[in-house]
């Protein structure tokens, strides 16, 4: 998918402000309403936008840990890994669920409000569950950086000369 100088600043734009109205959006990336109404249409239908959010403060909401926990499957097969799926797109604390290469089958990035309710939710929720094996977890000390925003950089070739 091919994507010129203009589409590239839209998503720039948005990724740092999903709240812009159509007509701001178009004066910062110099475009009339219109066609940027039809370019944001157009990425939004080809699935580069997914969708607009709010970013929630997660301590300021009662939800000050963050985990990261790897957990490795019992057995290692379709079956096995799709019920461990099932599993974790139920849990509303999991925020992101990555399968993996290497020794652990998958990472984890989990909020709680506090040690017991990680503890709860390790001992409750994961070991118990028949197709895990082994769960490592580490509390998050800092965040150094989760701004969420993609690199978007400008394909050189498709910018026209003199710009």
């Amino acid at each position: 998918m091919h994507l010129d100088r203009m589409d590239r600043k839209i998503l720039s734009f948005l990724q740092e402000d999903g709240r812009l109205t159509n007509n701001e959006l178009a004066d910062r990336v110099n475009l009339s309403p219109s066609q940027c109404s039809r370019r944001r249409q157009k990425l939004e239908e080809q699935g580069i936008i997914r969708g607009y959010r709010a970013l929630l403060d997660h301590e300021r909401l009662g939800l000050p840990l963050i985990n990261v926990i790897s957990v490795t499957l019992a057995t290692h097969n379709r079956e096995n890994a799709r019920h461990f799926a099932d599993l974790v797109v139920r849990l509303p604390q999991v925020l992101e669920a990555h399968a993996l290469t290497g020794d652990m089958d998958y990472i984890l990035k989990v909020v709680t409000p506090n040690l017991k309710s990680l503890s709860s939710f390790v001992n409750d929720v994961l070991l118990p569950h028949n197709s895990v094996q082994h769960v490592k977890t580490s509390v998050v000390l800092e965040t150094l950086k989760d701004n969420g925003i993609l690199p978007i950089e400008i394909d050189a070739a498709a910018i026209p000369p003199n710009e």
